[in-house]
């Protein structure tokens, strides 16, 4: 038979195992809350960073002038006119975001006082010279000036942008203005015959490689131009405005340099103006 003391001592160990036990299942239930809660700080911080990096970004976009990253997005470089030694025909602006869309269409309008001529812009195909373009007109750099240079012979283009190009008659500085920017030519026509058809809008430069500013010119017959000049787009509407200008001639005031001279029917852009983005 067990004696009183072993009952004693069995019923003492059985108790200290039951308290043992039950340490041991608060602690386990201690340790899987902390795992939880762990787990859920590390989840709020993960999310807090997601957070602070997508608003970190926003801040970038609206830094860069408001375009937003992402799918289609094309990373522009505007090069800017040196300050010293700027010409008076400069006119600063400032310079567009360089982050633009390469997706969708935009229209330009061009309102003149003999009419308005339309044209439609495919970014994808100008991203960097349709981004300039739009914040130019936002910007009302192209308003009330005069398209300086008319070509009847050899090719047949009615160039306009120059900034300076304003009031009554001519100066000998018309076609020297443009923004305090230049930018890299685009979509060059290397494989058109011709390469600036009839219908064609399409971008000046100097002649040197990166040297696109703010004027352009409209194709009104086809012309053998070299394929160096940005293609910006088509004209939609409005070319019975420019052959109108063209039928009157021009006063020959560019025949020993560039060919041509200014229209002898002024034209004014009273307003130039982009669409939003379209299809973007």
């Amino acid at each position: 038979m067990t004696s009183t003391r072993d009952r004693q001592r069995a019923a003492a160990r059985a108790k200290l195992e039951r308290e043992m036990a039950e340490r041991a299942g608060r602690a386990r239930k201690r340790r899987q809350t902390q795992a939880i809660v762990g787990a859920a700080a590390v989840l709020v911080l993960v999310v807090a960073g997601t957070v602070w990096l997508v608003a970190a970004l926003g801040d970038d976009d609206e830094k860069q002038g408001g375009t937003a990253a992402g799918a289609g997005a094309v990373q522009c470089a505007y090069t800017e006119v040196p300050k010293e030694g700027r010409p008076a025909q400069i006119k600063d602006v400032g310079l567009p975001p360089a982050q633009q869309s390469g997706k969708g269409t935009q229209t330009m309008t061009i309102d003149t006082n003999l009419g308005p001529i339309t044209a439609k812009i495919d970014r994808a195909k100008v991203p960097c010279t349709a981004g300039s373009f739009t914040h130019l007109a936002s910007k009302g750099f192209f308003d009330n000036t005069k398209c300086h240079r008319l070509v009847t012979e050899g090719i047949k283009v009615l160039q306009c942008g120059d900034p300076s190009a304003t009031g009554k008659g001519w100066r000998d500085t018309d076609g020297t203005g443009g923004p305090s920017y230049n930018l890299a030519e685009e979509n060059l026509p290397t494989d058109k015959r011709p390469p600036y058809p009839e219908g064609v809008i399409a971008m000046a430069n100097s002649g040197q490689p990166g040297s696109t500013g703010s004027q352009f010119f409209i194709v009104y017959g086809d012309s053998p131009l070299d394929p160096n000049y940005t293609v910006l787009g088509t004209i939609t509407g409005g070319m019975d405005v420019v052959k109108q200008v063209a039928a009157a001639g021009d006063d020959g005031a560019f025949a020993k340099q560039a060919g041509g001279g200014h229209p002898k029917k002024e034209i004014t852009m009273t307003k130039v103006t982009m669409s939003p983005v379209e299809g973007g």
